[in-house]
C-alpha cells in the first residue's frame, strides 16, 4: 500500500497537481522523483524515475519524494540539502524529528494552503489528506518561487 500524506492507496505514485506548479511559476531542470512514465505536470526538462539517490543531480530540482518512513525522508532530504538548489514537497509534520532536523537547513519554508489533494495515476483526485504539506526551498530561484506562491494566497512562508 502506498501512502502520501495519510492517504492510503494501492500505489506509491501520487502526482502533485498542476495548480501547484502554476503558482510557483518556474521551470525545473530535473524532477528527481518522477514516476516511470515521467513527470505528469512538473515543468521539468529531465527526470529520474529510478535510483535517484544514487545519481548526480543537476540544476534546479523539483523533489516530491516517497512519503514513507522517516529514514526515507532523511535520505532524500540529505541529498536535497547537499544539492542546495530546488524545491522539495514534504508533509508538514513540524513535530517530527526529521522535519525539525531539515527545516532549519532550508532557505525558506512555505506551508501550503489549502491542503493539497494529490492525483492518482488514473487521473482521479485523492481525498483530503489528514495533514498538510510544505514546500522547502534551497537557493534564490526557489525562494522567489515560494514568494510568488505566497503572493497568490497559496500559504505562508517562514524563513
Amino acid at each position: 500500500m502506498g501512502e502520501h500524506g495519510n492517504i492510503v492507496d494501492k500505489s506509491d505514485d501520487w502526482y502533485t497537481p498542476k495548480h501547484v506548479f502554476d503558482a510557483l511559476g518556474c521551470r525545473f531542470d530535473l524532477d528527481v522523483a518522477a514516476p516511470k512514465e515521467g513527470p505528469r505536470y512538473v515543468p521539468a526538462d529531465d527526470w529520474f524515475s529510478a535510483n535517484s539517490l544514487n545519481q548526480k543531480w543537476f540544476g534546479f530540482v523539483w523533489m516530491n519524494p516517497p512519503f514513507g518512513h522517516m529514514k526515507t525522508k532523511i535520505e532524500w532530504l540529505t541529498k536535497f540539502i547537499v544539492h542546495a538548489n530546488g524545491i522539495a514537497l514534504v508533509p508538514d509534520r513540524t513535530s517530527a524529528p526529521w522535519w525539525q532536523w531539515a527545516a532549519p537547513q532550508m532557505d525558506a519554508v512555505l506551508f501550503w494552503a489549502p491542503k493539497i489533494k494529490f492525483e492518482r495515476p488514473d487521473g482521479s483526485i485523492g481525498e483530503q489528506p489528514g495533514s498538510g504539506t510544505c514546500l522547502m526551498a534551497k537557493g534564490p530561484k526557489a525562494i522567489g518561487a515560494l514568494h510568488r506562491a505566497q503572493e497568490l494566497d497559496c500559504g505562508i512562508i517562514l524563513s
